[in-house]
């Protein structure tokens, strides 16, 4: 059994301060992918016993960005698409295991007015054949930050936010073709109906004491690998980001 995690940390540096290391320590990851590191590798004063860490660190200070603690050494590590025009972001880190590629990813923001929903379109056709590509070779498994809630049932007010960045037509067209191309979103296979069950709250209106959330984080299996999925969490009681931990298990 294999216990794969991701979590959008909002600042590696200022989740340390909040008991990131006693999660560590509590659920021992066999991988741990982080996003929203907000950092470069040199500012790390800290160090995670027992796990090798691979950084892609936006070129832009304090933002984006990504990271993968992982017990087992990979058998390779590839960084970005293999584009120019996406790799300044830091939003992607690839790591292939003997049975499976292991797909970091923190989705571009579409931001308010959807001011870069253009990129974020462009960006996600580009990742979308990215994967394909990996999946031709072994089956593949994609966590983070999507920055999207796919359906009516992924946030509490879907009415009022219609349109907005994060649940606007164009962005929950692309996670549907995502998983059209050949990915199953391992939370809903094992749990269709469940409501009320989110991994990011703003900080705003005390919206997590009231469980106004969204599940923008996700466990993406490649079709054909989804007899292995043992179980697919959200650690939503984890504090320390505005995001919750999300939890996949193989068996």
């Amino acid at each position: 059994m294999k216990k794969l995690y991701s979590w959008n940390v909002n600042g590696l540096r200022a989740v340390m301060n909040k008991g990131f290391m006693e999660f560590l320590e509590k659920e021992q990851p066999d991988v741990l992918c982080l996003q929203e590191t907000k950092m470069q590798p040199e500012q790390a004063d800290f160090e995670f016993p027992g796990y090798e860490i691979y950084w892609n660190s936006a070129v832009k200070k304090g933002y984006s960005g990504t990271a993968v603690l992982t017990k087992e050494t990979p058998y390779s590590v590839s960084y970005d698409l293999g584009m120019d025009k996406h790799n300044t972001e830091g939003r992607t880190i690839t790591v292939e295991y003997s049975d499976y590629y292991l797909v970091n990813v923190y989705v571009p923001n579409a931001q308010d007015g959807l001011a870069r929903i253009n990129y974020r379109m462009e960006w996600e056709d580009d990742f979308r054949a990215y994967l394909g590509a990996l999946k031709e070779k072994k089956p593949v498994i994609v966590t983070g930050d999507f920055n999207v809630a796919k359906e009516e049932i992924d946030l509490k007010n879907p009415k009022n936010n219609r349109g907005n960045a994060g649940f606007s037509d164009q962005e929950r067209n692309k996670m549907r073709e995502l998983q059209a191309s050949g990915f199953i979103d391992s939370f809903r296979y094992l749990y269709p109906d469940q409501t009320d069950a989110y991994s990011w709250w703003s900080y705003r209106f005390k919206a997590r004491e009231r469980n106004a959330g969204w599940r923008i984080d996700y466990f993406l299996v490649s079709e054909g690998y989804e007899e292995h999925i043992e179980d697919s969490r959200i650690l939503s009681k984890q504090m320390g980001s505005d995001h919750c931990p999300i939890l996949l298990i193989l068996k």
